[in-house]
């Protein structure tokens, strides 16, 4: 060692990764942090300038030691398929100003996404990351079972409490909580998402009990939270949860043992139903769709094939780039096709598609959908000439992306700040993950 060379000094293009330890802890705080979405936005903002002034820092020198080259590229490929239709849409949006506005404001995605996928990209930050969500998710399914069996969320109970005492009023209004009709858990009856969140995140729990505790934990993790997704109503969530079982049970069971997992979950539906009337409602209206009548149809869909039909004029009128994303409700009036009655749903217009596919072309347009397709095409690409162990070591992310965008189903608003901020968490855990850089 030369005088004039420090002790330990990093070499000048290397990027400190010990700074970047903190990481996985970010991104758990961020999603355990959704009840509060104000508070966890904010975690996510500071995630990303932190992201962001740590990498000028160093100047951007020596990212391989933070993502691999691919992981890079990846992550940065699937922010822009979701961003770029956005940005593109609000050119002639119909409300031109918050489109830009929002386009402007999702760029704080694009340093989150590389920090995510940072805190994936090794042996110990995998560990950390998918270990916390596989707690949280068995969290938030233990305080749904408390509310099922006992009618209070211990954990919204807690920050409910919390709120009165810091603000002076709770989290929700006294309409919402009287007319909860179904589990709402750790959200809340002013936030009833609890079933489709439990079901896109399942993944990390039930591969984190099977690679514990074997066949016996995956069974126990797949029936307490497919009670819990049941009971808490969304339908949307009942095809999620499917489609994760399918994927995470049939090389653990065998596809013998598998379906007698869903010959039991059957019977198990139909004993809920005769004990929750919620449950047997909804059962009701998805067997109103076998009557091959138009009104029945669209009962069993609660509304969406008048959305739909909507969605379906505002493509027609705007095919290239869309109404703008997040433009659907001002869109609705003009092409509703049931204008002057009541619809199903209540009052006032819809506010997005309910559908991801119907989303993109009506938002956004045909050049919405072929970015979409672009970022799908990479992401496919990168799983299919991944090593084996590579593909080990993602499948739980992926999984939870691939039934989160799921086409053939009916989705929350993948441009708003809750589930857009989800959708690209999930992107990012499986881009960090799939093309992680090698270990020492």
């Amino acid at each position: 060692m030369t005088p004039t060379q420090a002790p330990h000094a990093d070499p000048p293009d290397a990027v400190p990764t010990q700074g970047w330890r903190w990481a996985p802890a970010w991104v758990l705080g961020f999603v355990a942090l959704w009840p509060a979405p104000g508070y966890a936005e904010g975690v996510m903002v500071l995630g990303a300038l932190a992201a962001i002034i740590r990498l000028l820092k160093v100047r951007f020198r020596g990212g391989s030691r933070l993502l691999s080259g691919p992981a890079w590229a990846l992550t940065s490929v699937l922010f822009f398929a979701y961003w770029l239709p956005q940005a593109i849409s609000a050119i002639d949006s119909v409300d031109t100003g918050r489109a830009l506005r929002e386009a402007v404001v999702d760029l704080r995605y694009l340093p989150f996404l590389w920090l995510v996928a940072a805190a994936v990209a090794n042996g110990r930050g995998r560990r950390i990351t998918f270990g916390g969500l596989s707690i949280i998710v068995a969290v938030w399914t233990l305080d749904a079972l408390l509310q099922a069996a006992f009618g209070t969320s211990p954990l919204f109970w807690g920050l409910d409490q919390l709120k009165w005492m810091i603000s002076g009023r709770g989290m929700c209004s006294p309409e919402d909580i009287a007319a909860l009709d179904r589990l709402s858990g750790f959200l809340g009856p002013c936030n009833l998402k609890l079933g489709v969140v439990l079901a896109s995140l399942s993944p990390f729990l039930l591969f984190a009990a099977a690679r514990r505790f074997g066949m016996a934990g995956w069974l126990l993790a797949a029936a307490a939270v497919g009670i819990v997704v049941v009971l808490a109503g969304a339908r949307a969530a009942w095809i999620t949860y499917a489609l994760v079982l399918v994927f995470s049970g049939w090389r653990l069971l065998g596809w013998k043992r598998l379906l007698s997992v869903f010959a039991f979950g059957a019977a198990t539906l139909v004993g809920l139903a005769l004990f929750s009337p919620q449950v047997g409602q909804r059962i009701e209206r998805t067997r109103q769709a076998l009557t091959g009548d138009e009104a029945g149809v669209d009962a069993a869909l609660s509304g969406r094939a008048q959305i739909w039909e909507a969605a379906a004029c505002m493509v027609r009128e705007h095919p290239i780039n869309g109404v703008g994303a997040r433009g659907f409700r001002e869109a609705f009036a003009g092409c509703d096709p049931a204008q002057g009655a009541n619809p199903i749903w209540g009052a006032g217009p819809a506010l997005h598609a309910h559908q991801i596919v119907l989303e993109v072309l009506s938002e956004t347009g045909i050049i919405g959908l072929l970015l979409w397709l672009s970022g799908v095409a990479m992401a496919w690409r990168a799983w299919r000439f991944a090593p084996p162990a590579a593909k080990d070591r993602a499948r739980p992310a992926m999984l939870a992306l691939a039934v989160t965008v799921f086409p053939f189903n009916t989705h929350l608003a993948f441009y708003s700040t809750f589930w857009g901020g989800l959708t690209l968490l999930l992107a990012a855990l499986y881009a960090g993950s799939l093309l992680a850089r090698n270990d020492p």
